[in-house]
């Protein structure tokens, strides 16, 4: 497919002169957009991908001149390559013009949500109405997050292995006490529960998972090699749910990282579900890091601890926009069981926009 801009003062003209040109209404529209020129005018460039055989006819003919496609068509990209900066460099100036567009942007950047994040969002609204009020930007940001954000919802119906990861003090082993209790004890029915304990290298973990077992009255077990927890899962095949705590790992831990994946990597009849559980309280400097290094575990979910040691939630959304990770559960106080909740982009956007509102 071949990318072609066509441009008006409106979006239907310029979508007619595709029409006009190809001569079919089923057309595909790579974009649209308004864009301010030199000149000051606003127009709107549609972008619509056609067919490489359509285009070279409608363009040049039935018949072009053998090997002049080739350069046709690499002076095309090139053109486009130079009018993509154009846009960029007209978009700064608007920017930087439109005091609208800048407080906007610096309250969410304040609040950890990142330019490059807010310069996607901009790029399609330039000349808008939306970007001549404040409130009504702010709005439309505030939905395209609501929109943006993934849940994955809760789902027994079939049995699980759900493997817990993440960063050091994040709360894992305490998180997988509020699963276990929530399944064997607050749903519809009682859940068959097992724990799975592979972190050897936390003073204490085993402990505190056992003690929790024992409160509980469900199945415990410490594995500390890959052969001996792949006989573990065999024998818990008839459980329906099996947690796995694991170590605690710096982003940069590679001897862990390497020891995780043997694990996930395990041959089972069960797929094994891997869960990165993320602090409220992220760093945003650490978030890249975090998920360069996790994101190799093809990670399913993501569960949030520590909801209530912050109130500022800008730079966790901005993690869950950046990598479109779907959300699974919120841990939102110390108390075992109940202080864990199915997650929800109301509950998380409440807070955050409460956040907005005292900027």
């Amino acid at each position: 497919m071949i990318n072609e801009t066509f441009v008006a003062s409106d979006p239907k003209s310029a979508y007619e002169q595709a029409v006009e040109k190809y001569g079919t209404s089923d057309l595909s529209i790579v974009s649209a957009k308004q864009v301010k020129y030199d000149d000051g005018a606003l127009r709107c460039e549609v972008i619509i991908a056609v067919p490489q055989a359509l285009f070279m006819q409608r363009s040049f003919g039935d018949e072009p001149i053998v090997g002049e496609e080739e350069v046709l068509l690499s002076e095309v990209s090139e053109l486009k390559a130079q009018l993509e900066v154009m846009k960029e460099g007209m978009y700064e100036e608007i920017q930087k013009e439109d005091s609208v567009i800048s407080e906007v942007k610096a309250l969410f950047m304040k609040k950890g949500i990142s330019a490059r994040w807010l310069d996607e969002m901009f790029h399609t609204l330039i000349g808008t109405e939306v970007v001549e009020e404040k409130s009504l930007l702010v709005s439309y940001l505030l939905e395209e997050i609501d929109e943006a954000l993934k849940v994955k919802t809760e789902d027994l119906s079939t049995p699980k292995v759900m493997m817990l990861v993440g960063p050091t003090g994040v709360g894992k082993t305490t998180t997988i006490a509020k699963l276990a209790a929530r399944y064997a004890y607050l749903l519809d029915r009682p859940y068959k529960v097992a724990l799975l304990n592979l972190d050897s290298y936390k003073v204490g973990a085993i402990e505190q998972l056992e003690h929790y077992a024992d409160i509980m009255q469900i199945e415990h077990l410490s594995i500390s090699s890959v052969e001996g927890f792949k006989e573990k899962l065999e024998v818990l095949a008839e459980y329906d749910v099996v947690l796995i705590d694991t170590a605690g790992m710096s982003p940069y831990d590679t001897q862990k990282f390497i020891r995780t994946v043997e694990f996930v990597n395990t041959e089972s009849e069960r797929k094994i579900e891997v869960d990165l559980v993320l602090s409220a309280t992220v760093k945003y400097e650490d978030m890249e890091d975090i998920y360069k290094n996790f994101s190799f575990l093809n990670l399913d979910s993501v569960i949030i601890s520590k909801f209530d040691e912050t109130k500022h939630f800008g730079t966790l959304l901005n993690f869950m926009l950046l990598y479109k990770l779907p959300m699974s559960y919120f841990s939102v106080g110390q108390e075992v069981p109940d202080d864990l909740v199915p997650a929800s982009k109301e509950y998380l956007l409440e807070r955050f926009i409460g956040d907005v509102n005292e900027g």
